[in-house]
């Protein structure tokens, strides 16, 4: 099953300022971008750049390919029947407007093609919207709310 999911933000930011958000992914307690206090922290064996290996919680990545302020892109290592990447994309639209887009594109197979729809996609969702209102400047987004399933969801995968 082939999957393609967007999420994307314009933010009255300039290229710049939402680059160096990305830029900031995976630096613990630094990090601007990642929603790392309200899901599990992205990590990896080393800092952000291509052949950086790691994740968030049982989602299991490697850095594919890393343009600093533009662009990175992660491949899949995990869970198992995820073939494909996610990627943030910093789009300028105008001296003073971004888009910050997030592009998850895999393939699914085995298991994966009842995980993903029943228990990924949600979670997937809920974590990107969260990230991206990260990105919004303060006190402008909207704040994060969860579906009762998401809420289920997260409970369940934290007793585990």
């Amino acid at each position: 099953m082939a999957v393609h999911n967007v999420h994307e933000r314009l933010l009255p930011r300039p290229a710049s300022e939402v680059g160096a958000l990305v830029d900031t992914l995976s630096s613990g307690p630094a990090d601007r971008l990642w929603p790392g206090s309200r899901w599990p922290p992205m990590e990896f064996d080393g800092p952000l750049a291509a052949g950086a290996s790691g994740g968030h919680g049982p989602v299991r990545y490697t850095v594919a390919a890393y343009v600093p302020s533009t662009w990175v892109r992660f491949t899949f290592r995990g869970p198992r029947g995820f073939h494909g990447f996610h990627e943030y994309a910093v789009l300028p639209v105008d001296a003073e407007r971004t888009v910050l887009r997030h592009t998850l594109a895999m393939r699914v197979t085995g298991l994966a093609r009842l995980t993903w729809p029943l228990l990924w996609r949600p979670l997937h969702d809920a974590l990107i919207e969260d990230s991206l209102r990260r990105a919004e400047p303060p006190g402008t987004g909207t704040p994060p709310r969860h579906t009762p399933y998401v809420r289920l969801l997260r409970a369940l995968v934290r007793r585990r």
